[in-house]
């Protein structure tokens, strides 16, 4: 179990609602509707896994990753949190199905995609060099016990970056 693992499998999970959402019609509301529900309560739990169980280890194991430190990756994870949770709260401010609802849900898209890619690439990558197994293991059962425990969501609240670090390091 472990936790790069988990979040990896939690992207692709992102990526493939954002699709079923490209697919289905604009005049299936009640299916967008469904869709957006699971997808915006998987994206806000999932941010707060990371943020709860994930970005404090980095913090005190990580030693960088492509170019990054680990204060300026989890500075920017969180930032792109907050980045991803606006996004989804202006699709909420829509009418579904409308063409402002699913410019709403590409930007949503585009937010979470740049942020899963960056992640991929620098915080994953560099946990996975400076943690060990045991670790990621233990820390993947509690954050998956997490996002089970909250499927219908969590409440979006954005955090303040620097005060995140420094609570955090």
């Amino acid at each position: 179990m472990d936790i790069t693992q988990l979040i990896l499998d939690d992207h692709s999970e992102q990526r493939r609602l954002f699709a079923l959402i490209e697919q289905i019609p604009p005049s299936e509301t009640e299916a967008l509707e469904a869709v957006w529900k699971q997808l915006r309560a998987f994206l806000d739990t999932h941010a707060l896994a990371e943020e709860r169980f994930f970005y404090p280890e980095l913090l005190k194991l990580g030693r960088g990753a492509d170019g990054e430190s680990p204060v300026d990756e989890t500075k920017d994870a969180i930032k792109d949190h907050n980045e991803i949770r606006d996004a989804a709260e202006k699709v909420q401010k829509e009418r579904t199905g409308t063409p402002e609802w699913f410019k709403a849900v590409a930007a949503a898209n585009h937010a979470n995609s740049d942020h899963m890619a960056e992640e991929e690439r620098q915080g994953l990558t560099d946990f996975r060099r400076n943690a060990d197994l045991k670790l990621r293991d233990e820390l993947g059962l509690r954050f998956l016990e997490f996002r089970y425990k909250h499927v219908d969501g969590v409440e979006p609240v954005d955090r303040d970056v620097d005060q995140y670090v420094r609570e955090n390091s």
